[in-house]
């Protein structure tokens, strides 16, 4: 496990958390997508500067890369040797979503760009809605592939998943 994706069905399924701490545990540093994509005041970078912002991550020995991004996922799938999937229920992500956005009002998580305030409005709430059950099929059949591609998945759905797979990871 050199080259891991953390991967998730939606917004507040908790990828970010998750990479930290396998990062944390692994000592693999970890990239979040959304401090590549997002400029200050929530302005996307221009694709190209995303996409080589990616490529200089993947030629890394080892990495580990959080996020979606399923417009530029092929750069990571080309070199991923390790898929982390994160699957939970759509009111928890939700719950999440909220959670997030009273916990970091008027601040900038570091998990994001530099210059974005936690916000939350109805595009992004309709988005994870109208998202999450096509996701899951999809992701569904992308993890089906990974597989048989020879990468090794797993597929986490439950928060005792999660934490029993940091479990392993974590120094006696």
């Amino acid at each position: 496990m050199n080259r891991i994706m953390v991967i998730g069905v939606g917004s507040g399924v908790g990828k970010s958390t998750f990479a930290r701490r396998l990062s944390g545990l692994t000592g693999i540093e970890v990239t979040h997508l959304d401090r590549l994509f997002w400029r200050p005041g929530w302005v996307e970078a221009p694709l190209e500067e995303f996409w080589e912002a990616q490529e200089r991550v993947v030629q890394n020995e080892k990495w580990i890369i959080e996020g979606n991004y399923t417009g530029t996922i092929a750069i990571r799938e080309a070199y991923a040797d390790t898929v982390i999937y994160l699957e939970l229920p759509l009111i928890v992500c939700l719950y999440r979503v909220l959670k997030r956005r009273v916990q970091y009002h008027g601040k900038t998580r570091d998990d994001i760009g530099e210059g974005c305030e936690e916000k939350i409005d109805w595009a992004f709430l309709k988005f994870i809605l109208t998202t999450y059950r096509p996701r899951k099929k999809k992701m569904k059949k992308r993890m089906q592939l990974y597989a048989n591609e020879g990468k090794t998945v797993h597929y986490l759905r439950t928060p005792g998943e999660i934490e029993g797979f940091l479990n392993m990871y974590k120094k006696e």
